[in-house]
This record gives structure tokens, sequence and C-alpha cells, in this order.
């Protein structure tokens, strides 16, 4: 079905005109001869096309009522008194678009083409908007546990503030996805949300990420360019690994924390910002403060509000219900016949440990999808990633016979460095420890080079 475009005008000729133009494209029409006919056929259109000047409530009126009712529906205004003051005043009052008269059938195609291709950008941004919100609702966030039931309360009550949020837990178990949930629940929803991963960000480039530079502050410095912080201006910042920031970069994240001012690289202007920041760490920021590798006064700044997240081996009241979404979701997404899962593969799914937490879940059961050929989800076809122990380690689990805890820890560490071929970022990631956590071990042992 074609769009339908509502004509206002007192013409005759002109409305007949108009009328059968635009069905000839295909389009649906109404008309109206007066504004307040027409007001009465609003609800129905998807393009409202109307005379500045009628008998009774004149075009302009007509437009600033349709605006009050906050309706979404484009109207382009059509005037044979077209002075640029008349089209000014309309384009304030929302019209979408004006046209002179006379024009050119061709040119009213044109604008009424034009302005329902916004329109349907809009509707398609305000769509994305609702279901962006809806994936962040923490009552989609999936968890049935005392404790996730919890954190979704500590949401609520936190979301609608400005108050600076630390979200701790291990890797994998969603502090990503509750940041955003508080974003998208707070008056600050509608602005920016930008994700900054610490870990990922060199040493040497990360005051310029953050704050951004101004041009000359370095060498390929050709133009200025804003920062993180500047592109999130009236939203929200979400520092993810907090842990792994340098010192000279806590300096300037507890200035923007306490006095909302920062200045760009290479430059001494002072600029303002309106920024809530939200943090996470998968470390132990209390043992890097004993350290010495965080502030303590960085710390207590973005201790405001701290919501713990547990380890889904702590939750596992979660599995059934979480297993269950990612059958749904990836069901759809692969084309799998899979439709429940069995008893036993849920029995298998709960003794499991899940290290790497909902994240690992949500692989395994993906990885189980593809390879299952029938509808229901067994449990021989649920893949684990199954960590053998190693031969030395003694049969109740604890130390390997002969070995302290400090050789012990010093083994694992080499052998993270072995199988990431001495990368310290990707060995730090292996060990579950920030960075800076591994230097400082590597320090210790003499093999911080």
């Amino acid at each position: 079905m074609g769009h339908r475009v509502l004509i206002v005008e007192d013409e005759d000729k002109l409305r007949r005109v108009l009328e059968l133009q635009l069905q000839s494209a295909g389009f649906e029409v109404e008309k109206a001869s007066s504004a307040e006919e027409a007001f009465r056929k609003v609800d129905r259109a998807d393009l409202i096309l109307t005379d500045l000047r009628l008998p009774g409530m004149n075009g302009l009126e007509l437009l600033e009522s349709i605006r009050r009712q906050n309706s979404h529906v484009p109207v382009i205004v059509m005037t044979a008194f077209g002075t640029i003051e008349a089209a000014v005043e309309a384009m304030k009052a929302g019209a979408a678009d004006f046209l002179l008269k006379p024009f050119s059938l061709d040119h009213l195609m044109t604008v009424v083409s034009k302005a329902l291709e916004v329109r349907a950008l809009r509707d398609e941004n305000r769509k994305l908007r609702e279901e962006l919100g809806v994936r962040y609702d923490w009552t989609n966030i999936i968890g049935r546990s005392p404790a996730m039931q919890e954190i979704f309360g500590t949401i609520s009550r936190v979301a609608p503030t400005r108050a600076t949020v630390l979200l701790c837990g291990e890797s994998g178990v969603g502090k990503d996805l509750i940041a955003r949930a508080i974003h998208y629940h707070s008056p600050r929803r509608d602005r920016p949300f930008v994700k900054i991963n610490c870990t990922a960000i060199p040493e040497n480039l990360m005051e310029s990420e953050l704050f951004g530079y101004e041009k000359g502050a370095f060498t390929g410095a050709t133009s200025s360019k804003p920062g993180k912080f500047e592109q999130a201006d009236g939203g929200t910042v979400f520092l993810d690994e907090i842990g792994d920031v340098p010192p000279s970069i806590q300096v300037k994240l507890l200035r923007i924390l306490q006095e909302r001012e920062f200045e760009r690289l290479g430059s001494n202007k002072t600029r303002q910002i309106d920024v809530r920041v939200l943090a996470a760490t998968n470390a132990d920021l209390r043992a890097a403060l004993e350290e010495g590798r965080f502030r303590e006064d960085l710390y207590y700044r973005l201790n405001v509000m701290p919501i713990n997240i547990p380890p889904l081996r702590e939750r596992k009241e979660d599995i059934p219900f979480l297993a269950e979404h990612f059958v749904r979701k990836f069901s759809k997404e692969l084309g799998s016949p899979v439709t429940c899962i069995s008893s036993g593969a849920m029995q298998k799914l709960l003794e499991y440990h899940w290290p790497g937490n909902v994240r690992e879940l949500e692989n395994v059961i993906e990885r189980s999808l593809v390879l299952c050929s029938g509808q229901t989800l067994e449990a021989a076809d649920i893949r684990l990633d199954m960590v053998p122990r190693t031969r030395a380690a003694s049969a109740d689990n604890f130390l390997p016979d002969g070995v302290t805890l400090e050789e012990h820890e010093q083994n694992i560490i080499r052998e993270a460095l072995r199988r990431t071929n001495g990368n310290k970022s990707q060995a730090a990631r292996l060990l579950g420890l920030t960075r800076n956590a591994l230097r400082y071990r590597l320090s210790q042992m003499g093999l911080d080079t």
C-alpha cells in the first residue's frame, strides 16, 4: 500500500490537480478544504500538504496544532504569498519543507519524496532507540538469583542519579551490559554512551585518546581532535578495566571526577565537561592500592556506588534461564532446528564451573547449536572447554608435590608468557590479571624487562 497524503487546499482546481498527480505516483489521497476539516483526518495521514492561506484557521495554525499533539507526520506548506518570512515562520513551527506557488509538479514530487524519506529515517531511528532501551532494560538482563535481583534493585535506584558507579566482577559476568542498562535508564539516555577499554589503548596514546589533542601537539598531529570525554559530553563514559589506567592518567581522571574539567594535549585552555562516569574492573583494586599501583583518592571517587557482580558458578540458578535464552537467540540467528534443551544437557551445564562466566556459556550454546542436528540439545551436543589438569598436580588438586606457592605462581606466569609468545597484555588476560599487576609480579621475579 502506498503512503497516504492529506491535501489541505481551498482552491478546488489546484486540489484536484494535486490529487491526480499524487495518485498517478502511487499515493493514496485524502482531501480537505479547510484546516478544521483536515484536523479530523490528521491521524490517518503519512504526510500533509497544506496551503498557508485557508478560510478560518490558517495553515500555520494547523501546523502548530499538529505539533502540540506530538504528531510526527511531516507537513509541507504551500503559499502564493511567497515571502521568505512566511517560509521561515513555517519552518520554525515544524514544517518539513515549503513550496512557493506556482510550482512544477516535478518539484512537488521531489519535495514530497524527500519529506517521506526523512520521516522513514526518523521512524527507523526511533524504533532502534526503543529496541535499544528494551535490550538494556534490566528486566531483559537474565538473572533470577537473589544476588542478581539485588543488583537490579540497585540499578533502579542509582540509574536516575549522576552518581559514579564501580562495577566489580570477573571477566564475562556482564559488566558492560549492566553499565549500558544504567545509562539507558538515566536522564542521559538520549546522549552519547562512550565505552573506553583501558586495556586496549597503549599507554603512550591514552592521554590523547581520552582527552584529545591540539594541532601540532606531537608529530603527526596535523589537526585538532576531541577525545573520548568530549565525545561523551552530556552523556556517559564507561571506563572498562579501570585498573589498567597508568598513574599519569589517573591524576587527570581524578580531576574530571572532582572538577569536571580537563585540557587537551598540547593546550592550556581548560575545558568544562558534563559526563557521568561508570567504571568496571575484574581486578582487586584494594590490592592495587596496597601495591601503590592505584591512587587512593581516585579509588574513593570511583567507589561511590560499588556493584559487585557474582560469577556464574555462585548463581547457578540463573544457568537454566540463560541457556534457554541463548538457545532461542542462536536458533533464530543460525537457522538451527533446536528448540529446547534436554534435562541431561541442562545437568551438564549446571555441573560445569564456568570460569568464563556468562560469556563462556553463550559461546558454548552457540557452538553446540552449530554441531547439533536434532530439535533438542542433548548432553552429547554440549561441547565444553574442559582444561585438563597438569600431570604435576596432586590428586586433590592442591599444590604439586615439593613446590611452594611462590614457585607454583611463577611457573604459571612463565607458562602464560610461553603460550602468548611473550606478549604481556595477552598473558595478563590469560591469567585474569591487569597488565600492571602482571608487571608487578614480573618485577618481583626479576623478569620485567
